[in-house]
């Protein structure tokens, strides 16, 4: 994709600074141990997901805000570098920026997030009507992490006037998320959030369900880590003729008929199907079932930022017209670079990476 004002995106959230420190394992209740690696490191839901947009050759746009500390200006700065346009962003003279203790357990591979708020927060005061009609000029998509949600909401309202299309990080229930939800035209989530939102038994059903109260949601996907991905596709025309199933027992058809042999992120799909649950409705659709990259241990570094890494590269196929297929392949094998680096943003490919060859190409 060439980097003209068609490819300009859009997005409202959070940044913070990281200070990641990898330990050997996890440490219990009032021991002291040694990190093994210390890094610091720009971090946020959307200043992740922008930068690797911007990594990937889309022109982003950052609506947040930090204090004019010296965390504030390397937040800035390391925006700047990457190509996103933090002119849009509000810097409160006083105050203190965001930032994030993630620790890196390298026994289990996960990672634990302490975060401290920015103050003062950001208001929609601190986006003038004329900074928002600039900064929405133009725009592709807009995109949400459900922070800010009192700015967001303006600025979703407005792009909801100019037809520009939104994606909502449905990451958990958050002041306003609801709000935000309904204006939606694509919501990517967290492997819970489905089901605590629509206290559904199974992800298929919380998916109908989505679809069912949401009625501008064109898709919605949710991310299960190594697991995968599983995606729900609106269809557009409703064909009577179309075969009603138990989205249940269609996810596990999907699911036996996945590769576990192939190391390279794979999708299987259903046709369009009339996806009935008990209780709950049914929706005409088709259902995604997208696997992980099968990382090697010896190349798995940390997951910190990679949710955030797979909504980026969402946000470039839906600017890019990827069909849903290529686009969660494409968006696993972006999320799993990511993991193979320290930090949300250090393995975030570019789009001239050899691993995204046969994507853009």
């Amino acid at each position: 994709m060439s980097r003209d004002c068609e490819n300009t995106v859009v997005g409202c959230g959070a940044v913070s600074v990281d200070f990641l420190a990898t330990v050997a394992a996890f440490p219990k209740p009032d021991a002291k141990i040694r990190s093994t690696s210390f890094k610091v490191q720009g971090g946020g839901n959307a200043g992740n997901a922008l930068t690797c947009a911007s990594r990937l050759g889309l022109k982003p746009r950052l609506i947040s805000k930090v204090a004019g500390d010296t965390q504030g200006r390397d937040i800035l700065r390391e925006l700047q570098v990457d190509g996103v346009d933090t002119s849009f962003m509000a810097v409160s003279q006083e105050g203190i920026s965001p930032f994030t203790y993630v620790i890196v357990d390298s026994q289990t591979m996960s990672r634990t997030c302490i975060h401290t708020p920015g103050f003062p927060p950001m208001k929609p005061v601190d986006l003038p009507m004329s900074s928002l009609l600039t900064v929405l000029n133009g725009a592709r998509i807009v995109y949400f992490d459900g922070r800010l949600h009192e700015t967001a909401l303006v600025v979703a309202h407005e792009a909801v006037k100019k037809n520009i299309p939104i994606l909502m990080d449905a990451e958990r229930l958050r002041e306003g998320l609801d709000d935000l939800l309904k204006l939606s035209d694509y919501v990517v989530c967290s492997a819970q959030f489905p089901q605590v939102w629509t206290e559904a038994s199974t992800v298929p059903k919380a998916l109908v369900c989505m679809l069912l109260r949401l009625s501008n949601i064109k898709f919605v996907i949710v991310t299960l880590g190594k697991d995968g991905c599983i995606m729900l596709e609106r269809s557009v025309n409703e064909d009577p003729s179309a075969e009603e199933v138990d989205v249940d027992q269609l996810l596990e058809s999907l699911e036996i008929r996945k590769n576990s042999t192939t190391h390279i992120p794979t999708c299987i799909s259903s046709s369009v199907k009339k996806l009935h649950t008990e209780g709950i409705g049914t929706v005409f659709g088709k259902l995604y079932v997208g696997t992980a990259e099968n990382i090697p241990p010896s190349e798995l570094i940390d997951t910190t930022g990679a949710g955030d890494a797979f909504i980026g590269a969402v946000i470039y196929a839906i600017c890019a017209n990827f069909t849903p297929e290529k686009m969660l392949c494409f968006a696993a094998t972006v999320a799993a670079s990511k993991c193979r680096a320290i930090g949300a943003r250090t393995g975030l490919p570019y789009h001239t990476d050899p691993c995204l060859a046969s994507f853009t190409h």
